[in-house]
């Protein structure tokens, strides 16, 4: 009977809430444009916690600073993209609304307020 490889994870115990490949190198954590938001913003609040916590080598903590860095950013523009849907998703309700009447343009105003 073999020996379970100490080096060699054991798939059925896998953390599923980590991310990264677990290996050292450029390709550790996965590309930022492959992420949905949620991914993005749970990966950058794990990093923001390893960073506060002061363990690493300089060049370790740059590593995450980095990525952090392209997490937030891509962060922003998931943001940014959802903002754009409401708010022309807005505009074609308000401009529907127009065209139905005076009545119509009340209640926009009273919606405002």
């Amino acid at each position: 009977m073999t020996q379970p490889n100490a080096n060699q994870p054991n798939q059925q115990h896998a953390n599923r809430d980590a991310f990264g490949t677990g290996e050292p190198g450029e390709d550790a954590f996965p590309p930022v444009d492959q992420l949905n938001y949620e991914t993005a913003r749970d990966q950058l609040v794990e990093i923001v916690k390893i960073l506060e916590l002061g363990q690493m080598s300089l060049d370790e903590s740059l590593r995450y600073w980095e990525r952090a860095e392209e997490l937030a950013g891509h962060c922003e523009r998931q943001l940014a993209r959802a903002s754009k849907k409401v708010e022309d998703a807005l505009s074609r309700r308000d401009g529907a609304g127009q065209e139905g009447g005076a009545g119509a343009q009340s209640t926009g105003a009273n919606a405002q307020q």
